[in-house]
């Protein structure tokens, strides 16, 4: 079978963007760029399609994906209880390299793998994913490889991973496979779980707090 490739280069075509949302909407997984590597999704709020979103990773559900969604305003949204240092961080950092864990709203109703009530939320520094994310509503991410292989910087590196019954979204090569920064505000105190493209220094400041494993 051969795969379905759709560019978002430079922009959108819009028939191209209502496939996309379509197919996101009726279940379907997809391959999408982000300011990463190319990532694979599916709607976060349809189990049925997060349960196919694992299972092609070859993950269960104790390692449950993050959702990126298209706005700070997304946090309010879908987290409860959120620390105004939590707040002040995805209107600095976001669109970009952080990942936050917050505590998820229950009546969402999601169900993305024993998270213990969690959610982790991120903001890609993508324009074209935006606008579908913008239509479709927040998407369950994992990086577009199967687990224990390299990620993918490419469209031909992500189809090598998952060729069938997939939508790929191609953008060109993307920056490079250097992850976010995680923080965990969840559990207490703000706690850094993953240190990636953004600085504790940089965090800490924007955060108006000194974060755990901060200098």
């Amino acid at each position: 079978m051969t795969p379905r490739i759709l560019s978002c280069l430079p922009a959108w075509v819009p028939a191209d963007l209502d496939e996309a949302v379509a197919h996101v909407k009726k279940g379907g997984l997809i391959v999408i760029p982000t300011d990463t590597v190319y990532g694979i999704g599916a709607l976060a709020s349809n189990p049925d399609a997060v349960a196919a979103l694992l299972a092609a990773k070859g993950r269960g559900p104790s390692m449950p994906p993050p959702v990126l969604v298209d706005s700070p305003q997304a946090l309010d949204r879908l987290a409860v209880d959120v620390p105004e240092a939590a707040r002040r961080l995805a209107w600095a950092a976001w669109p970009g390299g952080l990942t936050l864990i917050v505590r998820a709203r229950p009546e969402l109703g999601w169900n993305l793998g024993t998270n213990g009530g969690t959610v982790a939320l991120r903001m890609p520094d993508h324009a074209q994913v935006l606008e579908l994310i913008a239509r479709s509503g927040p998407l369950a991410v994992s990086s577009a490889n199967l687990t224990g292989a390299p990620p993918a910087t490419s469209i031909e590196e992500a189809i090598a991973s998952f060729p069938d019954s997939v939508l790929h979204i191609d953008s060109g090569p993307t920056p490079g496979s250097t992850p976010s920064t995680i923080l965990d505000f969840a559990h207490g105190d703000a706690s850094v779980i993953r240190l990636g493209t953004l600085s504790l220094e940089e965090l800490s400041e924007a955060a108006g707090v000194t974060l755990m494993g901060a200098e």
